[in-house]
């Protein structure tokens, strides 16, 4: 069910909305969209947050948390997160995206279906992952994408992920559609990369939906737009 801002929602209280977040937009940019929209009816500053980044070339489920409901923003985040995603084999970019040019090639004449099923049962479970190093992890006070574009070294601290449950959606023309059920933290363009590696090939992320998070799925989203014409459809304070 879509949670809306209506004129008796008490944004001090707190609210929290699953947004659609839009293809190259940035999260922070949904956050800022969401708090000028409240600034323009309401004189107090309402604090307004999101669980969970979403990179900017994903769409999908972005919670956004209003006044009191940002508390809750860390138990969202920590719940489990359903991702369909196309990943591209036989080609690797610096951030295992299409942020970057493709940068080297691989044979994928071998790559079959079957062997991309195969291949992801490997993933299932509780496991250790390296997060690409173009992410907004900090390192050293300074987050990781900062070295990254400068092209300075640096170590990625691994981390636990869980995959819950991975499957092939589809395969043609040496693209791979997966759905990954799987705890916070995790990666999907990780998941690319690993997988072409898996595969003796290489792998990149091509598109990116986060379908679920918690409970919340893509039928329960507004879109940024439907968020601020409810927001300035309330009386101004």
């Amino acid at each position: 069910m879509k949670i809306e801002i209506t004129e008796d929602t008490n944004l001090e209280q707190g609210i929290a909305i699953a947004v659609d977040k839009p293809y190259h937009w940035t999260s922070a940019d949904v956050v800022r969209k969401v708090s000028a929209a409240l600034r323009h009816i309401d004189k107090k500053k309402v604090k307004v947050g999101h669980a969970g980044t979403l990179d900017p070339l994903a769409t999908g489920i972005l919670i956004i948390c209003i006044g009191k409901a940002t508390k809750q923003a860390e138990a969202i985040q920590a719940q489990t997160k359903e991702y369909i995603a196309e990943i591209m084999l036989g080609a690797t970019t610096p951030c295992f995206d299409l942020e970057q040019e493709v940068d080297a090639t691989y044979p994928t004449e071998h790559i079959t279906a079957d062997k991309i099923k195969e291949a992801l049962k490997g993933f299932m479970g509780e496991q250790i992952q390296v997060p690409p190093i173009f992410s907004a992890k900090m390192i050293n006070g300074k987050r990781a994408y900062t070295y990254a574009r400068k092209g300075e070294p640096v170590e990625m601290r691994k981390a636990i992920i869980n995959i819950y449950d991975i499957e092939l959606l589809k395969y043609e023309e040496n693209k791979a559609t997966i759905r990954v059920s799987c705890s916070k933290g995790t990666y999907i363009r990780a998941i690319a990369r690993d997988l072409g590696l898996v595969l003796e090939s290489g792998g990149h992320l091509t598109a990116l939906v986060r379908t679920k998070n918690g409970d919340f799925t893509m039928d329960d989203c507004l879109t940024v737009d439907e968020v601020v014409e409810s927001i300035n459809s309330r009386k101004v304070e």
